[in-house]
């Protein structure tokens, strides 16, 4: 009967655990499943599974991912795949720039994996902030910042005149009260004018008629 020797053992214990690390990806087996799905602003979008069964990648995916611009002037990349929101997701940090490319992604761990797809990425659209329309007041304008104010003028006040005598116009009564005393004044002179002009009216008179009887005679 042998006894094993201490590096024997330390030799298996090894092995044991190197079998043992390795079991889960023999058990996937030895290729990756990688699905380019899109883009999401420019953002590359893959999906990683294993080959044989579909089950998603627990450790972490070592894969490189580049683009070609549809004309082949431009290149991007290479760029690491990081973990999305699901475990079958992954993206790129970096986003493609706008045009038409085609991008690869290249998996060397935890096996092999290989994909390509032509990917668009469009213009981003600059959206119009929101109008506010402004309130006016009827009847009034809003002054511009830019011109001068003027001054309005302010309304002098007229200095309070002293009040002038109203002149008293003559009424009714006294003018009525006055043409009787006028004709009081000229009655008795009309009439003593009156009385003069027939005497003397009589005295002619005579005088003529006693002519006219001598020259007869």
């Amino acid at each position: 009967m042998h006894t094993a020797t201490r590096p024997a053992l330390v030799l298996s214990a090894a092995v044991a655990v190197g079998l043992t690390l390795t079991r889960p990806a023999a058990a996937h087996g030895d290729n990756l499943e990688v699905v380019i799905t899109g883009h999401r602003d420019g953002h590359v979008l893959t999906q990683v599974t294993w080959e044989n069964d579909g089950d998603p990648v627990d450790e972490r995916v070592a894969a490189l991912v580049s683009a070609v611009s549809a004309d082949g002037s431009r290149t991007v990349g290479p760029w690491k795949l990081v973990r999305g929101a699901r475990p079958v997701d992954w993206t790129t940090a970096e986003a493609l720039p706008t045009g038409s490319w085609k991008v690869t992604v290249d998996a060397g761990h935890p096996g092999l994996g290989h994909a390509e797809r032509q990917l668009t990425v469009a213009a981003a659209r600059a959206t119009p902030a929101p109008s506010t329309p402004a309130l006016s007041t009827p009847g009034r304008s809003t002054p511009d910042p830019s011109t001068p104010a003027r001054a309005t003028p302010t309304p002098s006040t007229p200095a309070p005149s002293s009040p002038v005598p109203a002149t008293p116009s003559p009424s009714a009564s006294q003018t009525a009260t006055t043409q009787p005393r006028e004709q009081e004044t000229w009655g008795p002179w009309l009439t003593t004018i009156g009385l003069a002009v027939a005497a003397l009216a009589g005295a002619a008179a005579g005088i003529w008629i006693r002519r006219r009887r001598g020259g007869r005679r």
